[in-house]
């Protein structure tokens, strides 16, 4: 999950900031390399991002999947 988030963020702010300095009329050079920056920087962004977002996908189902266990063993437990 953490790559596609770099996989996304990094580029679409490279298209933005391309996009931004041809709008406005920016040196070729600047332009790109402020693209490039930016790159970089919200790929890292998004790398953080996606494992976050990984960890809490995997933590929630993890408890509720021991939550689950807990009551089937309660349930089974006041069976017998």
């Amino acid at each position: 999950m953490a790559h596609v988030y770099a996989g996304i963020l990094g580029p679409l702010a490279f298209v933005t900031t391309v996009a931004r300095g041809l709008t406005h009329g920016g040196g070729t050079m600047s332009t790109l390399l402020t693209a490039w920056c930016c790159l970089l920087a919200f790929s890292a962004i998004g790398y953080v991002v996606g494992r976050v977002a990984e960890f809490i996908v995997a933590d929630s189902v993890r408890s509720r999947i021991a939550a689950e266990v807990a009551a089937e063993e309660a349930a089974a437990a006041n069976k017998q």
